[in-house]
């Protein structure tokens, strides 16, 4: 099974940029679909974005649409996630996760999901 660390957290200011990284472990992360998923203060984990194994399909939360992007290098076992112009609403911790079992696929269900990181905290101040 994969494991996952997250980093790149931190906090900025409102319309400032972040890059998260998910370095994984294990000989299933180039076969994976992965996802980020996010869970602001007093409220539910919610999925950002997610990638199949090859790159070739991505998606995201419409709120997030055009301003983050999730992006894979399979050779450093590393998934990503560009912010940009970031909102105070964005502020939560992030999740990666992993998904072996579906051939790889990206999906925006949190329970396909059978690996996750510890989280990093982002906060976006107005």
């Amino acid at each position: 099974q994969v494991q996952l660390v997250e980093s790149g957290g931190g906090l900025v200011q409102a319309g400032g940029s972040l890059r998260l990284s998910c370095a994984a472990s294990g000989r299933t992360f180039s076969s994976s679909g992965m996802g980020w998923f996010r869970q602001a203060p007093g409220k539910e984990r919610r999925f950002v974005a997610t990638i199949n194994w090859n790159g070739g399909s991505l998606y995201y939360a419409g709120s997030v649409q055009g301003r983050f992007a999730i992006s894979r290098d399979n050779a450093k076992n590393t998934v990503y996630l560009q912010m940009n112009s970031l909102k105070p609403e964005d502020t939560g911790v992030y999740y990666c996760a992993a998904n072996s079992r579906s051939s790889g696929s990206a999906s925006s269900r949190g329970h396909d999901y059978d690996a996750w990181g510890q989280g990093t905290q982002v906060t976006v101040s107005s």
